[in-house]
Order: C-alpha cells, then structure tokens, then sequence
C-alpha cells in the first residue's frame, strides 16, 4: 500500500504537468539561492521507497524545504493577498522552478516531489476558518491581531523573537477556536508563519531575523564569509590605527609624568587610593567602606591558610575559615583564577560588591590584594598578584552540602527549612535585581552560592560573576560564564544576558530544593543519558503527576504545622517549573516569582513548551514534547528529552520558533566555578 500511495502521487504529479505549458509560476524564487539558509540538512537525504509521503515530509530535510518555500510564499502573500497559489497547475510550476533551484544548490533532482504533494498548497476555503485572503483573515480576526504588534520588530533580537512566537500561540488559539476543528491546526499555523512575514514583519520574509525566528532556518555560517573577510580587513585597520594612537598618547603620558610628576603632590584623580603607602609606586586600592585587610593578618586568622581552615573551593579560589582578633568568624577566599583583568576592574568589582547591604546576601567584610613585588608573608615560590576578599562565616555551609549529604544517614532539610530557603533567595534576587541601581545580574545562581547562617535562613554569596546592567536593559555578552544545568538557554546559546537569566537558575534551584535531586547528573543509573530536573519535574507535570516529583521526605514529614502542607509543596515546586521555562518571555520576573512563592498571586497555566510551529508533528497524538524550538528536533519525544550538553543542534530546523545557528557550541562557553 506504501508503494501504491508514492505511485498515485506522482501520477498525480505527472498528470498536473500536462496544464503546466500555459501555467507559471507567480513566485520570484531566486532567493532559494541568494538567502544563506544551510542547505546541508538535505545533502544525505535519502528515504527508502517503502517510505509514505507523510512520513518523509516529517524529515529534516523536508521540513527545512517547507520553510524555504514558505518564504516564497510570504513573498506571494504579501504580493497577491492570496495565502496560498490559485490552482494546482500552478503549484506544479512553483515546485518545478523550485526543484530547479535546489538543483543549483547541488541537491538531488526529485527533493521537491518527494517532499511535497502539489495539492498541498493550492488555495481552499477548507484550510483554516475558511481564510483563503487577507480579508478572509481581517473578517475573521479584525484588522490587528496579537502578531501585528508582536512581530514586526526585527526578530534577529531573541526577545523580540520570544514575543512573536506568544503572538503566534494566541492567535493560533483563535482560529482554531472559530474553525472549530482542531485537526486544521497545522494549516492554521501555516498561514500565521506566512501572515507574520510577510505582512507585518518590517524587515521582510528574507530577512535573517525572519529566516531564523519565523521559518526556524539555519543560515550557513559560510555565505557571509566574504562580508565577514571585508569586516575583518576594516577592523584589523582601524584596531591598527587604534593601537598607534594609543601608543602614542601611552607614550607621551609616561614622559610627561616622568618630567613633571614629581612636582605634583597627590595623584592623578585616579578612582582608587593607597591608604598606606605614598611610595614611589602608585598602587590602586578599592574606596569602599569594608576593611582593607593586610594579609599578614588574613594569614594569622587562618593559622597561614592552613589544611585544617580548609572550607572548600567557592568561585575562582579556596575558602578558608579564620578568626579575627576580635573573635569574629569570617572566610577568606583566597582568589587563584578569575576573569579579572587588572587591579582597576577588581577594585571595581569589590565596589560593587561591598555596597550590597541585605540580610540575604553575604556580606563582603573587606579585602586585600598583594601586587607582584609585594614580599610582606610571602614565600619566594608564592609571589606574584594575589588577591583575598573576606566574608562573614557561614557555620551551616552551603545548600548543596544540606540536600545532598555526602554522610548517610544525615537528617534532610525539613519542609519549613526548604521554604524559608527558598523564600530567602528569592528576596535577595529581587534586591539584586530591584533593590539597587543599576540592577545586577548575579549569573551563577545555584546550590553551592547558597550559604545558609546559624539558623539556616539563606544566603545568596560569590558575585565574582555578577554584572550591572544598562538602565535594567538586557544586553550580549560574548563571554558566557556559569555552571552546567543552572544555565538559562538564552544565555548559554546566545548570550543574551537579562533578569530572566538568574529567574532560570533560580527556577532550578527550587527544583533541586523540593525534588532532592541534582539539576544534572550525568552518572544516573535509570537512563543511559544524563538526567536534568528541568525535563523531569516537566515530564511529570505534563503527565499530571506533580506530586511525584516531591522528595519522599517531605511527603513522609510530619513535622510541618500547615493545614495543606502538600499543596503548598506543589505550588513551590510549580514556580519551579515555572521559572525554568525556556522561553525568556514565558517567565516571571523574581518579583512575581516571589509573590507566587507566598500566595499573594496564584500561579497561572504553566504554558506549554514550544516547537517549530510549522512542524507538522507538533500537532500530534501522545506524549511527544519539546523542551525548546532552538535546542530540541522536530521528533523529539518524552524519552529522548534535551541533553543541553550532548544534543547535536545543528541539524534542526521549523517553523516559527526562536532559531538561530547552533552548529557550534563556544568551547569555553561555561565555567564550572
């Protein structure tokens, strides 16, 4: 029956050429070859003959191809007011002006009729609520619709692409709620992908930001080689430029101090002063009001660092415990690695830190920084530039010591305990966040940072990653930095940077919190692949089983005195779930977070995860999910659930979905500490 389906097809195909001599193509479809799409997905396209159509047009390959097309067909859109081409006669001239195309692009010369059946795209009022036009859609809709305002910015910006896609769930929703038939979703989605190109974006259906985001197409990192060699060129001139200028004021500023300094009596403005020396050598020292520790007295309070002051590894050095002359209790974190450029951007950085007063967050005491002739408590084999920063001590360690003992038989956090933690860092997020100006992004949010006091309320410590914002702007970094399994998507990928980022790794901590599980463990005995509580806790949601995914020890716990501690639970692990959504616009900011957590604001749907929404199988029956239209493939099911770190995302392409080009994932894209 297989076979006999293929041949029916193409006598159909074959019978369709007999009208073509007089039918034309309307579409300008030279842009198949012009747009730098990756046309790779299609070069080891090769279904069996047993194979049905619709299983193939499920491939890669096909799928990429309906996109591509798609663009024509935004084009002929926008051109006709015609969502689809007039007559079967002339979808089978498009789709051989296509297959030409391709075959210019080195593919094989029957891609296009093994992927499309001509029928598919020729107009019929039965598609989607009868919509054939523009004013068949304006009749049904009114003349503004969600994706009129969400999608015409450039959709090359993540956000803006998170936007559109909200914009295309919502109105996906309304018409198949006026259609009344819900196996026309897939139609319906088709003309939302060709409706936002082609009639509201601004940038147009060939536009990088509507390839990527609208049509979830790859785009082939060599098309812009030659504009990328050009930009090279003009930027290795002007940095050459920008270095013989530099070094010439550079040099001009060192003779004019060398012939003039010493008559000045101070320094030279500088941000930073020496409260001890007015020596020969100007020193930068931070102006904050912590101590400025000397580091014979750090190595006197920590017996010389000794073994048994021995705390652990924080971020970028160890951790000892010392006690002051007073008797204070403090940890010394004796930094060996950073991404700290110089003694100004720590002084920098020591400023930022010391200006945070909250009771969730540890407080920094003060610092020290020793430079490379500095001898002062200094072995030969130990000299060069160190740098200390000292905090209150924290006698319970941290949160992942406490969920996860490495002792048996430890007791486990209490139900009260978790929530006050939970509660806890989410009041000093939001102070971080909303608490001072500019607002700073803590980036490396997970269960090690938090250091929980005598009475085991928790704080949020080690800013050696933190970054203040632009006016609460999200921005690009090229420098991602954080740890495997708190990392939000958009950051890890693109390096996109906002408050959502923390609300992501905040979100896994919840989890880790309620679930007594690791956000990622890649020796788990249950499956053969690593396991992420991001997939799990989600899996069992879907599947109305939230309640599993509580620790046993909070269901067996008596000792809590809420009347309807389970539900409670569930709402908590619920903002978990919910904060560690994958689309940035999808979750809430801390702050709503917070008042979810208390019970001021109920916590809404948890909205599902996207797919390309010009895939065909997300229409599909049972379990099938995706994690994310950027990092998941158009098969993915709840077995095959993403491995941040070992899925190959090259290959994937769809509808309108945040895509970008993963094929590469940054080498040292993530820092474990």
């Amino acid at each position: 029956m297989k076979m006999i389906d293929l041949q029916v097809s193409f006598l159909v195909f074959l019978s369709a050429l007999s009208f073509t001599s007089a039918a034309s193509c309307p579409m300008d479809l030279n842009y198949v070859t012009r747009v730098p799409w990756n046309s790779s997905v299609c070069r080891d396209f090769h279904p069996a003959n047993s194979t049905p159509r619709a299983e193939i047009s499920k491939q890669n390959c096909c799928v990429a191809l309906l996109s591509v097309f798609g663009i024509g067909l935004a084009e002929h859109l926008k051109e006709t007011t015609l969502f689809q081409l007039p007559d079967l006669p002339t979808s089978v001239a498009c789709l051989r002006d296509f297959q030409a195309k391709l075959d210019a692009l080195s593919l094989r010369n029957d891609v296009a009729s093994l992927c499309f059946d001509p029928m598919q795209f020729v107009i019929t009022p039965h598609l989607c609520a009868n919509i054939q036009t523009i004013p068949d859609w304006v009749a049904k809709l009114g003349e503004s619709t969600a994706l009129d305002q969400g999608c015409r910015a450039d959709l090359s910006d993540l956000t803006a692409c998170d936007t559109c896609l909200r914009a295309g769930n919502e109105v996906h929703s309304r018409l198949v709620s006026i259609d009344g038939n819900s196996s026309h979703g897939t139609d319906c989605f088709d003309f939302i992908v060709l409706y936002a190109a082609g009639i509201v974006n601004e940038f147009g259906p060939q536009s990088n930001g509507v390839v990527t985001c609208t049509f979830s197409l790859a785009l082939d990192e060599k098309s812009g080689s030659n504009n990328r060699h050009s930009a090279l060129v003009f930027g290795l001139t002007g940095a050459a430029v920008a270095v013989l200028v530099t070094s010439s004021l550079l040099g001009f500023y060192f003779w004019y101090e060398k012939r003039f300094g010493k008559n000045k009596n101070g320094g030279s403005g500088s941000n930073f002063d020496d409260p001890e020396e007015q020596g020969s050598r100007p020193r930068l020292r931070p102006k904050t009001g912590s101590i400025w520790f000397k580091l014979r007295d750090l190595e006197k309070a920590t017996d010389n660092f000794s073994k048994k002051n021995f705390i652990g590894r924080g971020g970028f050095g160890f951790v000892f415990k010392g006690v002051l002359p007073d008797g204070t209790m403090v940890a010394v974190k004796r930094i060996l690695e950073s991404e700290f450029q110089g003694d100004e951007e720590f002084c920098n950085e020591v400023d930022i830190i010391s200006n945070l007063k909250h009771r969730n967050l540890v407080p920094l005491r003060g610092c020290c920084m020793i430079d490379d002739d500095d001898e002062i408590g200094i072995d030969d084999h130990e000299k060069g530039s160190q740098r200390y920063l000292v905090y209150d001590y924290m006698p319970n360690g941290n949160l992942d010591d406490s969920l996860f003992p490495s002792k048996t038989g430890s007791k486990p956090l209490s139900w009260p305990q978790r929530k006050n933690i939970i509660l806890d860092v989410a009041k000093g997020l939001a102070y971080l966040h909303y608490g001072v100006k500019p607002a700073i992004y803590h980036r490396d949010i997970k269960a090690t940072n938090i250091l929980l006091d005598a009475d085991m309320r928790a704080r949020v410590s080690d800013f050696g990653l933190a970054k203040q914002s632009r006016e609460g702007q999200s921005h690009l970094t090229t420098r991602v930095a954080g740890t495997h399994g708190y990392l939000a998507p958009e950051y890890a990928l693109y390096g996109q940077l906002t408050e959502k980022s923390d609300v992501y790794s905040f979100g896994v901590v919840v989890l880790e919190i309620m679930c007594g599980r690791k956000a990622l463990d890649l020796s788990s005995s249950s499956s053969p692949r690593a396991f992420l509580i991001t997939d799990w806790a989600w899996s069992l949601m879907k599947a109305g089983k939230v309640d599993e995914a509580l620790d046993r020890s909070l269901i067996d716990s008596e000792d809590s005195v809420n009347s309807n501690p389970k539900a409670i639970m569930e709402r908590f692990l619920q903002v978990g779930i919910l904060c560690a959504h994958v689309m940035v616009a999808l979750r809430p900011t801390i702050l709503d977070a917070l008042k979810m957590l208390e019970g001021d604001i109920e916590v809404p749907p948890i909205p599902d995860r996207p797919m390309s929404l010009a895939h065909p199988s997300i229409y599909s029956e049972g379990n099938a999910f995706s994690i994310s239209p950027a990092l998941s493939g158009p098969q993915l099911q709840k077995g095959d659930m993403l491995r941040l770190y070992e899925s190959d995302i090259g290959d994937i392409t769809g509808g309108l979905s945040m895509r970008k080009d993963l094929k590469q994932w940054p080498s040292n894209a993530i820092d474990k500490f």
